[in-house]
């Protein structure tokens, strides 16, 4: 019997770390909800070992039953059959079991008959479930739209609708239309109140829906007539029980064949409105996708945790020229660096998921008490980490997913081509991390301010403090070099963008991925001194960072601002 927890040290490490003793008593208030809750844990120690117990099961249904299932859903896919999506046998099969292993509702209240697990729990079975299929992650891990509801929504939505998510109902995002992907502002889905029924009726068409037939729906709809901006956009959830919503087809996609991507016609569904009207998407959806950005991140590194065993698995077993292929330098040493990349992607996703939960967890306190001064402070910092990492996390870790599915199919060689093999299908299911919840080009718009203003060269400044195993000292030193050349960079762009409108933004991404692979090489360093297992993986990481640093240092100090124009000039271009 295969289990997705027991057979991953890294995910055994990551559950280890010491921080998490904060976070889990932010989110079992000092335990005191033991008093009013049977499922509570009495203490620390108590609440570590329910966690451990429930990834145990989580890891048990991936690798003995979502696993087996992924190539059959893979070639069967969801069906559309009188209006309504039919998942494949083995989705099916997956939803019933992960339902019965309750794993559902995992960090939702207990008063909502949810887990009240911490959030780094469901992202690490998030990364399990992904590790396993791709796809299916998108089915069971959109549950975390029960997160915008228990942040925003009244009291009485909450008891409607959270505890159907705890018993396994599950969830889609409505957010994006024919005319309107990234460019949300953009939707024209209408919403118009009815007095009689008290509900909100939505007209429209929605595309690109991930389980658009989910049982419960949150909808970015336009409920203020005569509006064409984000100002007039509310954020509503729609119930599939009462109907009004029809699924017009399933795209036909590269991968991830067994999530239903739909497009939708509403006609006159009845909706509830979370929240307050016009803050859809200048508040709710932001929340929504940091969220689901997170997810992404998770997907990808259970992705890249599948492809690098693939690969593992492949060039032990192949032998050329009389010998395993793994023997070879070129080969041992692409495998090396997918595994660098790997742990380096987790140690981002656990560090973001830290610094997302604490503050999370402080905004759901501020609505039971006031803060104290101290814990208002603390909800800004960590608010501003979050908002800088999570961008950070989801592009980092989409383009490993893509290169370690590369990566693997290369080691297969001509094998890997073939359909015989699981890392064709991972390639095909990568490819879309990068694309969904915001393009990689996004997560660099969404994260150059923390380089502009700061917040990344803060946190390494805090690594860079931080002290090291004697083995890990040398890899500081070259940090600090790197950290330097990415002031130094800034300096430049900055200078040169008051010159040159869009210097910044064409520089963007290189500072980004500057301060991207400094702060992750720190994260590994700081883990090999706990544990020998990440001692090579620091090492070959810093190499690499190495390199893409002083790449991408040569290009932005020898550029100038007649490059803006330079690669404008394409757009002149004429297409035949």
């Amino acid at each position: 019997m295969a289990n997705f927890f027991l057979d991953n040290k890294d995910l055994q490490f990551q559950l280890g770390n010491p921080e998490l003793r904060k976070i889990v008593e932010l989110k079992e208030r000092n335990f005191t909800l033991k008093d009013r809750y049977e499922l509570a844990p009495q203490n620390f120690e108590d609440a570590m070992d329910n966690y451990r117990r429930v990834l145990e099961i989580a890891g048990e249904v991936c690798g003995d039953v979502i696993a087996p299932n992924a190539e059959g859903v893979d070639h069967e896919g969801p069906k559309v059959v009188n209006d309504r999506v039919v998942y494949a046998p083995g989705t099916a099969q997956n939803i019933e079991v992960v339902t019965k292993a309750g794993l559902g509702g995992m960090t939702l209240p207990y008063e909502y008959n949810g887990l009240n697990f911490p959030l780094f729990c469901f992202v690490m079975a998030n990364e399990m479930v992904a590790r396993a299929d791709a796809g299916f992650e998108n089915i069971w891990g959109l549950q975390d739209c029960a997160e915008t509801l228990n942040e925003f929504a009244s009291e009485e939505l909450k008891k409607m609708f959270l505890p159907m998510v705890s018993e396994g109902a599950t969830c889609a995002m409505d957010l994006t239309e024919p005319d309107a992907g990234s460019d949300l502002g953009a939707v024209m889905l209408k919403a118009t109140y009815d007095e009689k029924s008290d509900r909100w009726l939505l007209n429209g068409v929605k595309r690109f829906i991930t389980n658009g037939d989910g049982d419960i729906a949150l909808v970015l709809a336009r409920t203020e007539e005569g509006t064409t901006d984000a100002r007039g956009l509310s954020m509503l959830v729609y119930d599939k029980r009462d109907g009004g919503v029809k699924v017009r087809r399933i795209e036909n996609k590269l991968g991830i064949k067994g999530s239903p991507t739909c497009e939708l016609v509403f006609t006159n569904a009845p909706a509830r409105l979370v929240g307050d009207r016009k803050m859809g998407l200048i508040k709710y959806v932001m929340s929504l996708m940091n969220a689901a950005r997170l997810g992404i991140g998770a997907q990808s590194v259970g992705l890249c945790e599948a492809a690098y065993r693939e690969a593992l698995k492949y060039a032990n077993e192949r032998a050329q020229f009389g010998k395993p292929i793994i023997q070879f330098a070129a080969v041992s040493e692409m495998l090396s660096n997918m595994k660098a990349k790997l742990q380096g992607a987790r140690a981002l996703l656990y560090e973001t998921t830290r610094f997302v939960e604490i503050y999370k967890q402080y905004t759901h306190i501020s609505h039971e008490r006031s803060l104290e001064a101290q814990e208002r402070q603390e909800m800004k910092f960590y608010n501003r980490l979050a908002d800088g990492f999570t961008p950070l996390v989801k592009l980092f870790s989409s383009e490993y997913a893509n290169q370690l599915a590369y990566d693997a199919i290369q080691i297969h060689g001509g094998s890997g081509f073939m359909k015989d093999y699981p890392c064709e299908r991972l390639y095909r299911d990568a490819r879309i991390m990068n694309i969904y919840e915001g393009t990689s080009q996004l997560q660099v718009v969404a994260a150059i301010n923390s380089i502009t203003k700061g917040t990344f060269l803060e946190q390494i400044r805090v690594y860079e403090a931080a002290d090291y195993s004697e083995a890990m000292t040398p890899i500081k030193t070259r940090l600090v070099d790197l950290r330097i050349k990415l002031e130094e960079m800034i300096a430049r762009v900055e200078a040169l963008d008051k010159e040159k409108a869009g210097y910044k933004d064409f520089h963007a991404r290189r500072l980004v991925e500057t301060a991207g692979h400094i702060i992750i090489t720190y994260l590994l360093a700081r883990q090999a001194g706990v544990s020998d297992q990440y001692l090579d993986s620091a090492r070959i990481f810093c190499k690499l960072a190495e390199a893409k640093v002083t790449e991408a240092y040569t290009y932005v100090m020898r550029s100038g601002v007649e490059d803006v124009d330079l690669f404008k000039a394409v757009e002149k271009d004429e297409i035949c």
